[in-house]
């Protein structure tokens, strides 16, 4: 799973949505080893001070967790607070904005259920 580095924010922001993307994903189980920071920052050639700092990030949240002298392993239940999280964002991000447009078009609860059934019908 190669990283897409978004140019509108900050590289380390970029890396640790890789690497959340990537636990989800399942590429890097719980209780698996990440890469290091000197991997990440050789692959896809940045600083590793940048590197370090979004994998940071990620420890912080407490989604990856050091061992001495072995590197970086996410955390047991990393993907549940993950999925907790991202539920969350898209509520606000999608669910919000979906709902008001459309209360200003007028439609119905029952219809806009109708459509959203009709969209996970929908082959993409």
């Amino acid at each position: 799973m190669q990283p897409t580095f978004d140019t509108q924010k900050p590289l380390f922001l970029s890396i640790a949505q890789w690497l959340e993307d990537a636990i989800l994903a399942g590429i890097y189980p719980e209780e698996g080893q990440v890469p290091s920071i000197t991997e990440i920052s050789m692959q896809y050639n940045m600083n590793p001070a940048t590197a370090l700092k979004g994998v940071n990030m990620l420890v912080d949240s407490g989604l990856l967790y050091k061992k001495r002298g072995l590197g970086m392993f996410v955390t047991k239940g990393a993907r549940a607070q993950l999925l907790h999280q991202r539920h969350h964002e898209f509520f606000d991000d999608y669910i919000r904005p979906l709902v008001n447009e459309a209360k200003r078009l007028e439609i119905e609860n029952a219809k806009l259920k109708e459509m959203i059934e009709r969209g996970y019908q929908h082959d993409n």
